[in-house]
């Protein structure tokens, strides 16, 4: 039985084509797997505290792809990633310090007709690029009818337009 384990998928970093295939193709449903256990947010949101386990499943999976890890403590070790994320997400729901710690918080960037200049360069934010968001967002180049821009959590720009009263 072991043979035949070894002459699919192989040992140590000598592999053949076939075996490190054999290998990935195991590993593509480990790490689907993961990212189920892991939830939707993990591969959504794209903040800096979701994108990390993209980053670090990636990294260390593909270690018994090429052979240079072995498969069990691999794949553990990308379990305990994929829990820990899931706890601190759970975690930072209920407590607001943890979630802007783990997560960030909005910056608020424009205001009352006003660029907050300090805010922008706290986002790596030019005025060009602040501009070029309220084009993509609400197809226009001007701010008369914007009330607030931010840079959310995920670092994307939210532009709200102001709210139209009517006369009567």
């Amino acid at each position: 039985m072991m043979e035949t384990v070894t002459a699919i998928f192989g040992e140590g970093t000598e592999l053949s084509t076939t075996q490190m295939c054999s290998r990935a193709f195991v590993i593509f449903f480990v790490a689907l797997a993961l990212i189920r256990i892991s939830g939707r947010r993990s591969f959504s949101m794209r903040s800096a505290f979701d994108n990390i386990i993209t980053l670090l499943l990636g990294a260390v999976l593909s270690r018994v792809v090429y052979g240079a890890s072995a498969f069990i403590p691999t794949v553990s070790a990308c379990l305990l990633i994929v829990l820990l994320h899931r706890l601190f997400a759970w975690l930072s729901i209920n407590d607001h310090m943890l979630g802007r710690v783990i997560k960030g918080e909005k910056i608020l960037i424009y205001e009352n007709g006003v660029v907050n200049q300090r805010n922008l360069h706290r986002s790596l934010m030019s005025e060009k690029d602040l501009f070029e968001a309220v084009r993509l967002k609400i197809n226009t180049e001007s701010l008369t009818d914007v009330d607030k821009i931010y840079c959310e959590r995920n670092g994307e720009v939210s532009v709200l337009k102001k709210i139209l009263t009517s006369g009567t």
